[in-house]
């Protein structure tokens, strides 16, 4: 299917296009080199020596919105973090935001909350690290830039996917690198959503792999990073496998320019986990608890997320609301932390053991929702809703699912919390939702329906699957027509074959454009060079925000 583009609005300020960003850097860096802070760099390099904080992972800009962006560094030693920011390349009237120290406690990370930024603006960052005893900025400074998002009306591109150096391939130079990021990159986007698996902390790596046609696929860094070399236990194993993507070009220059939404999914811990896996026979584990597994990956998640951490009542939450001016509004769903155990998926009333999203998420979902003036409310998932995702048997013998899905039926199990979010959309008369997902290792749009479906009680919707970024590549799942969902489009590799590398092309993402003229919402399914696989034009229903 086909359908025109939005055109891409001309942002008018210095950097604007990715030739000019690549100017405004260029004058952000001379400007640095003629100024004070140029001074001070020259200053702390004559006089501290090997001393000097340095920032080897770069910069990330998360969870942007109308007024304040999330910048995340990590040093290589104890040191304060310092932000200048302005309006211009050329850092004119910047203002210097003094941020924490990064100490061995958060893996030397840190990250400041930029506050009363000014809306729809283009905003250059100075990234720096100072040494803790002379207070002065002694190590290379990073420039990085993003846009804010509008309170009002204009033009929106964001792009998607997941599932970043999964079943062993990793950063492969010969290949140029996890190449998605810069294809993503070259968009332009205003903001990414990272819809899960953002590492594989279950998945070691080797240092070459000869492929099946007799190239050899090589995973570079791993001297670097001994932590790919194993499953992930300790806190420090978790953080390695953070670092080892941070080791890649192209995302180290993507997360300069793009501001980052993430969400985490299973293998930021380990394949398929819940409160009921079991370890026991798994010799790679001498750590069994998988809870305490759990509560390990959930800590490096949070020191490397780019995300704006939540207030004190409940510090480690993930789910959230990014608004996105008169257009857009983001749900990020949690569908990892607050699940029961895994199990046949068959209960006919919702319970505690059929806890997926939970009680508070969901609450708060529809609470959100319900507020939200936005034309388009996208909900950012971990999982698909109709695709089957297995994981073993149970005691008896029963197949176990991953996710809500459980085969052709009524509703049971966790589906019953998936009945109650679409049941409230409908009856609420909320307009304009899609659903947004990874996780399956394949790219897909799914229209759901209430003709074709077992439970009735919704309105039609579509969900969009992306994914891999740099993993291995799956599928076709099957469908499950509880919520009666069509699948309109998918890219697979080849039948009989699986976990193919990304060399063989099946790497994907997508881009959406929101047209604040038309108000239609247009999906790309790109792959891994930016090719457009598949388009779809959604147009929107008329809801209260559109009066303002």
């Amino acid at each position: 299917m086909s359908g025109k583009l939005p055109r891409r609005m001309s942002q008018g300020l210095p950097g604007s296009s990715r030739r000019g960003f690549l100017k405004g850097s260029a004058a952000a860096a001379a400007a640095l080199t003629a100024g004070g802070g140029a001074r001070r760099l020259a200053r702390a390099q004559a006089g501290a020596g090997g001393d000097r904080p340095r920032m080897l992972q770069g910069i990330q800009i998360g969870d942007v919105t109308p007024d304040a962006a999330t910048i995340w560094s990590r040093a290589d030693r104890e040191s304060r973090m310092v932000i200048e920011w302005a309006t211009t390349p050329r850092f004119q009237n910047a203002a210097r935001v003094e941020g924490p120290a990064a100490l061995a406690v958060t893996d030397y990370t840190a990250r400041i909350d930029l506050r009363d930024l000014p809306d729809d603006q283009h905003i250059f960052v100075r990234v720096a690290f100072e040494n803790l005893d002379t207070g002065r900025a002694t190590g290379e400074p990073v420039v990085g830039r993003f846009r804010t998002a509008p309170r009002g009306r204009r033009d929106i591109r964001f792009v998607f996917t997941g599932d970043t150096a999964g079943q062993g391939w990793g950063i492969n130079p010969d290949f140029g690198g996890m190449r998605i990021y810069q294809a993503m990159l070259a968009e332009r986007p205003d903001f990414f959503i990272h819809s899960g698996d953002n590492i594989y902390a279950d998945g070691p790596m080797v240092p070459s792999v000869t492929l099946p046609d007799g190239t050899v696929w090589k995973n570079a860094f791993l001297d670097e990073v001994p932590a790919k070399l194993k499953v992930a236990q300790t806190l420090d194993d978790y953080r390695g496998n953070y670092l080892y993507n941070l080791h890649d070009a192209n995302l180290r220059a993507f997360n300069a320019e793009v501001p980052q939404i993430w969400q985490w999914d299973d293998h930021e811990t380990l394949n398929n986990w819940s409160p009921g896996k079991d370890l026991s026979g798994d010799a790679r584990y001498t750590e069994k608890r998988v809870l305490t597994l759990a509560a390990r990956a959930k800590r490096a998640f949070l020191e490397y997320s780019p995300q704006r951490w939540h207030a004190g009542d409940e510090s480690e939450r993930i789910y959230r609301h990014i608004p996105y001016g008169k257009e857009l509004d983001v749900f990020v769903l949690d569908m990892r932390s607050y699940r029961a155990a895994s199990s046949a998926n068959l209960q006919a009333q919702a319970g505690p053991e059929t806890a997926y999203l939970g009680a508070a998420q969901i609450e708060w979902l529809k609470r959100k929702l319900a507020e939200s003036r936005a034309t388009w409310k996208v909900i950012a998932a971990d999982m698909p809703i109709g695709l089957v995702v297995g994981d073993g048997t149970d005691s008896a013998g029963r197949p176990q699912f991953e996710n809500s899905s459980n085969g052709d039926g009524p509703v049971l199990g966790r589906e019953h919390e998936i009945a109650s979010i679409l049941r409230f959309i409908k009856h609420k008369d909320v307009r304009n939702t899609v659903w947004l997902t990874a996780d399956v290792h394949y790219c897909a749009a799914h229209h759901y329906h209430p003709g074709r479906a077992q439970f009735h009680d919704f309105e039609p919707f579509w969900e969009f699957v992306a994914g891999p970024a740099n993993a291995g590549t799956f599928g076709p799942n099957a469908l499950d027509d509880t919520f009666g969902p069509e699948v309109v489009f998918q890219k697979v590799p080849p039948a009989g074959q699986s976990n193919l590398p990304p060399s063989a092309g099946f790497q994907f993402f997508g881009q959406i454009d929101i047209d604040p003229r038309s108000k239609d919402l247009v999906v790309q399914l790109k792959d891994l060079n930016g090719t457009s696989l598949f388009t779809q034009r959604l147009e929107a229903k008329p809801c209260d925000g559109w009066r303002d």
